[in-house]
């Protein structure tokens, strides 16, 4: 996806013979789609070093293979089967102290629910669709996700240290080992230990936030696609085991986590093209610093903030390729479990508006917020129920 080129050339996501980039070989995976700017420069060269995308692509096949070793070994038995039955095993105990710990890991995981009912309305909504078992571990990781971001953008984000990150890290090892420091941090534990997920993506995430404490500039899109992975496509990679993926489904379980990757990517570029102004504010571009060269856009123009001919012509080229990642992830969607598509399409369905006020806001993120109001929303939701109805082989019709 993000091949390594010359100066300012932007990269976008390509189908190679019928296929997505992500389901090529690592040999043909250098192919890639280039845009030429208003100044009509575009170069294409060939870069031996390993790329970002190679570099992540690596955890998704890890991950990958962590999903069907557990298909193997459960031999046709579900997850959520195999949990509930532990589950009632535990309950059958006539031991207190067992019947406690029981009852803490409940309101362990309805704690994560508040949470997340609190902080992402519209996704928690979605998540009563799933199954109990699998929309509670969803809440889990959701939670830890935004701990672990609120590190560095929370309130006390001014006192964190390279080393309060490395000791947030040890709790991480610790409640992958079974010993966790807290409420929130048992229900991840329970999590983990029950679906198929590698503690690789809550790694890399924390390595984002130490990106953040000591980076502020990001040169080529190699190097921001590798912040953007770190801080939000690692998510795709932690919900996808949980979530499942449709028994139907004919894709390659590497596609699947490589287009739930794919919206990771597609949701922190909106991310950055929305808060470009904010993020100006607190000394920070996250805009490729090559690609904003090459437009003849300096970082003092992005300080003062002006919205020019020039500016939207480069914001133009940035909003196509994010929405070329949102298309990349849409194939993943229609894959997953029936239960789980209705938060994964309204979440996507949402973002991808955002790209489209930043339009109606005449490319102007300096100095207005682009937002999806609540009327775009509530037609949003029942569209995104009706594109989770569909079985896989048919939403690829529809969007192919």
């Amino acid at each position: 996806m993000a091949c390594n080129f010359d100066v300012g050339v932007i990269y976008y996501p390509k189908e190679i013979h019928g296929r997505s980039m992500f389901e090529t070989s690592r040999k043909t995976r250098f192919s890639c789609r280039v845009m030429k700017f208003s100044t009509g420069v575009s170069a294409v060269a060939a870069n031996p070093v390993r790329t970002s995308e190679e570099r992540v692509y690596e955890v998704v096949l890890k991950q990958a293979a962590l999903v069907r070793e557990e298909k193997r070994s459960s031999r046709g038995l579900s997850l959520d089967t195999k949990r509930t039955g532990s589950k009632s095993l535990d309950k059958s105990e006539n031991d207190d102290v067992g019947m406690k710990s029981w009852n803490l890991l409940n309101e362990a995981y309805d704690r994560c629910g508040e949470v997340c009912a609190e902080y992402a309305k519209t996704f928690y909504l979605g998540t009563l669709l799933m199954t109990p078992e699998r929309r509670r571990a969803v809440w889990a990781i959701y939670v830890w996700c935004r701990r672990t971001d609120e590190l560095v953008d929370g309130p006390n984000a001014s006192h964190i240290t390279p080393k309060a990150l490395d000791r947030w890290e040890k709790r991480l090892n610790d409640l992958f080992d079974g010993q966790p420091y807290d409420m929130y941090d048992a229900a991840l534990s329970d999590t983990v230990s029950t679906y198929p997920v590698d503690i690789q993506p809550f790694k890399d995430m924390i390595d984002g936030m130490r990106m953040d404490l000591k980076k502020s500039r990001y040169q080529t899109f190699d190097e921001l696609y590798l912040y953007c992975y770190y801080v939000a496509g690692t998510v795709g990679l932690m919900s996808v085991p949980v979530m499942g993926i449709a028994p139907e489904s004919k894709a390659t379980t590497e596609s699947v986590y490589s287009a739930a990757l794919a919206l990771g990517i597609a949701n922190q570029l909106t991310n950055i093209l929305r808060d470009v102004g904010e993020d100006a504010r607190r000394g920070r571009i996250y805009l490729p610093q090559e690609e904003l060269k090459l437009a003849g856009i300096t970082p003092e123009y992005i300080f003062k903030g002006k919205v020019t001919d020039k500016w939207r012509s480069f914001m133009k080229g940035q909003i196509k390729r994010a929405r070329m990642f949102f298309d990349e992830a849409e194939k993943g969607v229609a894959e997953l479990s029936s239960a789980s598509r209705w938060p994964v399409w309204a979440s996507l369905l949402l973002y991808k508006q955002i790209l489209d006020a930043i339009e109606a806001n005449d490319y102007d993120n300096f100095t207005k917020r682009a937002y999806v109001g609540k009327a775009k929303k509530l037609v949003s939701l029942p569209l995104a129920y009706s594109r989770a109805l569909f079985a896989p082989s048919i939403v690829s019709k529809h969007t192919n």
